[in-house]
């Protein structure tokens, strides 16, 4: 314990940036447990789909979404999104998959969610690029 103490007074920038890395990786792992909701790939959002009759919401903005986007996916921007919770109000009972680009926006999109009352809320892994990689299907409609 003594040589700890000695290494942290000696090195202390070194001492500070190990204890932000831990404190991150310590965050992470709290920040995990708080959610309650799922990130699953592609293959478990067609079984939802098939399943349980999930519902796609897209979260991407408009010009995204027409680039291609999975077929009978609704699509409300992330921008908008408080704004329109109670479009989706009839669906709080329902498998939600809440999907963007590459998964990053869809997760606080689900944080959303979650604080308003949703329940089974699903954040898709990698987005709509991992969709893509995984040959699933995207429409233009």
């Amino acid at each position: 314990m003594a040589q700890f103490l000695e290494f942290a007074g000696n090195h202390s920038p070194l001492f500070l940036a190990f204890m932000v890395v831990l404190s991150l990786f310590i965050w992470t792992f709290i920040q995990a447990k708080l959610q309650k909701f799922l990130h699953i790939p592609p293959m478990e959002a067609v079984n939802l789909i098939n399943r349980e009759d999930a519902l796609i919401l897209d979260i991407r903005e408009h010009n995204e979404y027409n680039e291609g986007h999975i077929v009978n996916a609704k699509h409300i921007p992330l921008s908008s999104l408080a704004q329109h919770i109670n479009t989706l109000s009839k669906d709080k009972q329902r498998p939600i998959v809440v999907t963007c680009r590459s998964g990053s926006r869809s997760a606080s999109a689900c944080a959303t969610l979650q604080k308003c009352g949703f329940e089974k809320l699903y954040n898709m892994k990698g987005g709509i690029i991992a969709w893509q990689n995984a040959d699933l299907p995207v429409t233009k409609k």
